[in-house]
């Protein structure tokens, strides 16, 4: 656990970070703080103007003066009506402005970041961070950091006046601060933890949620309702818990400060109303100060429910800050060298890789080549280290050991965004969006055309379905495409790596989520998409690759054999063979079905 000093520090540090975002809207900001304080002053005049009222007007009969009096009441009023309402728009608008800041900085740092960072990290709890999380700071940069110098003045001004009439009255009046101050530290050291505790049950709420969502039919289909929900009670309760702390909490300090509040009044009416009687203090004075006491407790109410909220901004901005502390794994180079005609020659050079420094090598000392222009085709039982090649190759994780070239050249010296777009991927798990199939192939790439598409579709016989479809290409598809068919959505994919003309093919086990019929289709589209490409394919139906130029088999991330089809298939006892026989173990390995 943090020591107060540490958590200071690290308060003033998220602070100081938190006005990176608010920067801009800092004349806004300023302009909101003298609204508020003139709030303030018209709010506090106004008991002065009581006293004035009753002990130099109302004492004497004086009926024009009290009218006007009475006069200034009513504008005070109406200014500070004015004034609130212009001074909330301008904190809620200017507040939202930094939050769409936090937002699109949040995301874009999330879009950077290797891949690994979210093989650690549960979609549900970066859900919460870009969501849930960057909410809880919207109350606090609305108006609450405004509202909480505005509550600071409100008590300056009422602590003015107050002397200006009586000191001894204001003394008796501030009596019960310590004791108040000291409940207010007493809750903040314990609030604080809580908040943080809230945060980290809501993360792993959503995470839960998430998970199970996208995993209901494994749920169902398997009867695991009873078990799931079971776990989600659990995790339930302990959200729950976690809430139930903070209101303890409140639950103690509030009805503390109405206490103080009502014994600082009963010590004003003891004290004052003694010494009115004996003619020391006038009715007015007593007045007033019975109406400043009752305001003196407001803004310290307004204080607690502002630290309350800057306790949960707070914990929230120190997750937010988290992510966006996450540092690069993958760098770029400071030249970052942007690829020119490239041909689409691939060379491994003695590649080691392991996911983590404490961990056994996923690759080891791999090295191949491509030509610019041939089919590789990469094979292996699961957890051999075909799809982590792919990954390599594009840079979602860097090496630790050897060089990857493409056209001669070291990936880690080429731009990000220049390597990947060589590259088109097609893969198992097809990746669509909420959106229409028009935006789904294309991404948003301007440059793109609709004829183009069409083209592409008709090339990867996917135009006869698409023109099926409601709005045909501008139907809009729902979360992950789900009102389309495993076979449809794999169509799609394959039409967006057409459109893009990639240098690269890149297909990974993308013809497994198809029937029989649509991958017939598909490998027809493919050899059309292949030709004049670098083509990689990883895949376990042996069918679908026996063309290749070269096929790497993995085992345990090594190459155990190379060669073609023909060439790896004569090899008695090999890994390759095996495969083979176990796939068609109904056919005879002869001269025959190799030629």
């Amino acid at each position: 656990m943090k020591s107060k000093r540490e958590t200071e520090a690290v308060d003033s540090e998220l602070i100081r970070r938190l006005y990176y975002f608010f920067k801009p809207y800092r004349w806004w900001a300023l302009f909101a703080i003298f609204l508020t304080l003139s709030a303030s002053y018209l709010g506090t005049i106004r008991p002065k103007l009581t006293q004035i009222a009753v002990d130099d007007h109302i004492a004497i009969g004086d009926v024009d003066g009290l009218l006007w009096i009475i006069t200034l009441l009513v504008l005070a009023l109406v200014g500070e009506f004015v004034v609130l309402i212009i001074n909330t728009y301008v904190t809620r608008w200017f507040g939202q402005g930094v939050l769409f800041r936090i937002r699109n900085a949040v995301f874009e740092k999330i879009q950077s970041l290797h891949v690994q960072f979210f093989d650690k990290n549960p979609i549900g709890r970066l859900i919460t961070r870009t969501t849930s999380d960057i909410e809880a700071l919207s109350e606090l940069l609305s108006d609450g950091i405004v509202n909480m110098i505005g509550d600071l003045f409100r008590i300056f001004f009422i602590l003015y006046f107050m002397l200006s009439m009586s000191w001894e009255l204001t003394v008796v009046s501030v009596l019960v601060l310590p004791m108040l101050f000291y409940a207010t530290f007493w809750f903040k050291g314990k609030v604080r933890i809580a908040y943080l505790e809230v945060r980290d049950q809501i993360a792993r709420l959503n995470s839960f949620v998430q998970e199970h969502i996208n995993g209901m039919s494994v749920v169902q289909l398997f009867n695991r309702e009873k078990k799931e929900k079971e776990k989600f009670v659990d995790i339930n309760a302990d959200h729950r818990k976690a809430h139930i702390k903070t209101i303890f909490y409140f639950s103690i300090f509030w009805p503390l400060v109405e206490v103080f509040a009502s014994l600082a009044m009963a010590l004003v009416v003891w004290y004052g109303g003694g010494r009115a009687l004996m003619g020391d203090v006038t009715f007015g004075v007593l007045l007033a100060f019975i109406q400043y006491v009752r305001q003196f407790f407001n803004p310290i109410r307004g204080l607690s429910e502002k630290y309350n909220t800057l306790q949960s901004a707070l914990a929230s901005s120190e997750r937010i800050f988290n992510v966006l502390d996450t540092p690069k794994k993958v760098l770029e180079s400071s030249e970052g060298k942007s690829l020119k005609n490239p041909k689409g020659k691939i060379e491994f050079q003695n590649v080691s890789f392991r996911y983590n420094a404490d961990e056994e090598l996923i690759i080891n000392d791999v090295s191949f080549d491509v030509e610019p222009g041939e089919l590789l085709a990469v094979v292996g039982a699961t957890g051999a280290g075909k799809t982590t090649l792919i990954n390599l190759l594009l840079r979602f994780y860097d090496i630790q050991e050897g060089k990857i070239l493409l056209d001669g050249t070291n990936i880690k010296d080429v731009s990000l965004k220049n390597l990947r777009s060589q590259f088109a991927l097609v893969l198992q798990d097809n990746a669509l969006f909420s959106g229409t199939v028009l935006e789904n192939i294309t991404l948003g790439h301007e440059e793109i055309t609709r004829e183009q598409v069409i083209e592409a579709a008709k090339e990867v016989e996917a135009h006869q379905f698409i023109k099926k479809l409601p709005g045909t290409y501008d139907f809009v598809l729902q979360e992950r495409g789900a009102s389309l068919s495993m076979g449809q959505r794999q169509l799609i994919c394959f039409v967006r790596a057409m459109v893009y003309d990639p240098k690269i093919l890149i297909l990974d086990e993308a013809t497994s989520s198809v029937d029989s019929e649509t991958e017939e289709l598909v490998s027809l589209a493919c050899k059309k998409m292949m030709q004049g490409r670098t083509s990689i394919v990883i895949a376990h139906r042996l069918s679908t690759i026996q063309g290749a130029d070269k096929i790497l088999v993995m085992h345990k991330g090594q190459i155990r054999e190379c060669g073609n089809h023909r060439e790896l298939i004569q090899k008695e006892g090999g890994i390759y063979r095996k495969l083979y026989e176990l796939q068609y173990r109904d056919q005879a390995i002869n001269s025959k079905s190799i030629a």
